[in-house]
């Protein structure tokens, strides 16, 4: 078994419960010590509090297993603005927030209005007053290879 897929089944044993999930887990091995990066999320938020325990209950199982024999460093945190969504899981949580999705060579930009099990439905706006348009963009999930959700400082 892949290292990244041992430790996210031991970091999914350390979960409160099924509202939070692991987005990722990302390995550096190059130099010393190891960077294990752990990022995780929860249909409500998780809070600070809740990564570090997660990150004592999988530091703990990781050193029970010997999963890394050598020193390294555990991180455990929730996917920043930097990080595009990866589940569909994460696009419903992000219903009515904008986002910029990247599918193929286009770009688009807009209000996440729903999703399905195949598509996501964008609400773009153009123009203002009365010029405004609002169009409705659907996206296969096939199509799309990032998506980033967008801050509003407004």
């Amino acid at each position: 078994m892949e290292l990244t897929e041992r430790i996210r089944q031991l970091a999914e044993q350390q979960l409160k419960d099924a509202s939070q999930f692991v987005v990722d887990v990302v390995a550096s091995l190059r130099k010393s010590p190891n960077k294990i990066v752990v990022i995780i999320d929860g249909d409500h938020g998780v809070t600070i509090d809740d990564c570090a325990d997660i990150s004592l209950g999988l530091s703990q199982a990781m050193d029970k297993e010997d999963v890394l024999p050598d020193r390294y460093m555990l991180e455990v945190s929730t996917p920043g603005l930097d990080h595009p969504l990866k589940l569909k899981r994460q696009y419903y949580k992000n219903v009515g927030r904008k986002v910029r999705v990247k599918a193929g060579a286009e770009i688009q930009e807009g209000l996440l209005k729903s999703v399905t099990e195949e598509s996501i439905l964008l609400e773009q706006e153009s123009g203002k007053g009365k010029k405004k348009e609002v169009k409705e963009v659907t996206i296969p999930f096939t199509d799309i290879e990032k998506t980033f959700v967008l801050v509003s400082f407004k």
